[in-house]
C-alpha cells in the first residue's frame, strides 16, 4: 500500500459543495485519473480516501488536509499533475507527499 497525503484549496463557487459532495468529486475525478485505488475488502468496495476536517457549507479555506490509499506507488507530482486536471476550477491540490505503509 502506498499513501498520499495531500492539501487542497477550496474557493469561489466550490465554496457551496457539501462535504459528501466534495468527497465524491475527489473519488470521481481520481478514477478519471486513472490513478490506482487501493479499494476496500467488503460487500461494497470503496476506495480508502479521507478528508482531515469537514469545511461548513459557504465556507472557503486554503489549506485543507486530506489522503488516499493507493495500490501502486505514484509520485506525488504525478498525483498532483494528474488529479488537477480532473477537478473543476475552485478546488487546487497545493502540495502532496508519498508515504509507503
Amino acid at each position: 500500500m502506498y499513501t498520499i497525503a495531500f492539501h487542497f484549496s477550496k474557493s469561489g463557487e466550490m465554496k457551496y459543495i457539501s462535504h459528501l459532495d466534495l468527497m465524491r468529486l475527489f473519488v470521481r475525478s481520481m478514477r478519471r485519473a486513472r490513478l490506482p485505488l487501493k479499494l476496500t475488502e467488503g460487500f461494497s468496495p470503496h476506495p480508502k480516501f479521507s478528508i482531515l476536517k469537514a469545511l461548513k457549507l459557504g465556507v472557503e479555506s486554503m489549506c485543507e488536509e486530506a489522503s488516499i490509499v493507493l495500490a501502486a506507488p505514484v509520485p506525488p507530482q504525478e498525483f498532483i499533475e494528474r488529479l488537477q486536471q480532473q477537478l473543476p476550477k475552485g478546488i487546487a491540490i497545493t502540495d502532496a507527499k508519498g508515504n509507503f505503509n
